[in-house]
């Protein structure tokens, strides 16, 4: 496939919570958020998404920490920056549901236009796709 119609850089930002330290010192939340965002940097550049051609990863944007009120602890995040090329809106969606999903830049081009027949599809797509995150959380929690 070639590249995309829409060019995008979409940041997500991985939280990092510390492990306990049983046997061999757990990690702290830094790390934990470092390590996240690392592995998902891995399966971004080896899984290929359908209609999407990941352009670079930057994983060089600082860990910060915010306090959690609800948590009563600090909480770390590491942010991943990706540029990439869609054949469509469609095919970004299942970046933007994400709950690490903060920010979407479109970089090309600089205006869109879509029929109605178009927006149909598209609110089509978010709600499907919605229900599928929804049932992976629910398959997780299971767990």
């Amino acid at each position: 496939m070639g590249k995309g119609h829409l060019q995008v850089r979409i940041r997500l930002d991985f939280k990092g919570e510390a492990q306990p330290r049983f046997f061999f010192g757990g990690k702290n939340g830094e790390k934990a958020a470092e390590e996240i965002r690392e592995q998902k940097a891995t399966l971004l550049r080896n899984v290929p998404y359908q209609g999407i051609v990941i352009e670079e990863i930057d994983l060089s944007p600082e860990v910060y920490q915010v306090y959690d009120v609800s948590m009563d602890e600090q909480v770390f995040y590491a942010p991943l920056i990706i540029t990439l090329w869609a054949a469509s809106v469609e095919d970004l969606i299942r970046f933007i549901i994400k709950q690490e999903f903060r920010k979407i830049e479109i970089l090309q081009p600089d205006e869109i236009t879509l029929s109605g027949q178009s927006l149909e599809k598209l609110l089509f797509k978010i709600a499907e796709e919605i229900k599928l995150d929804r049932l992976a959380l629910e398959v997780r929690h299971r767990r």
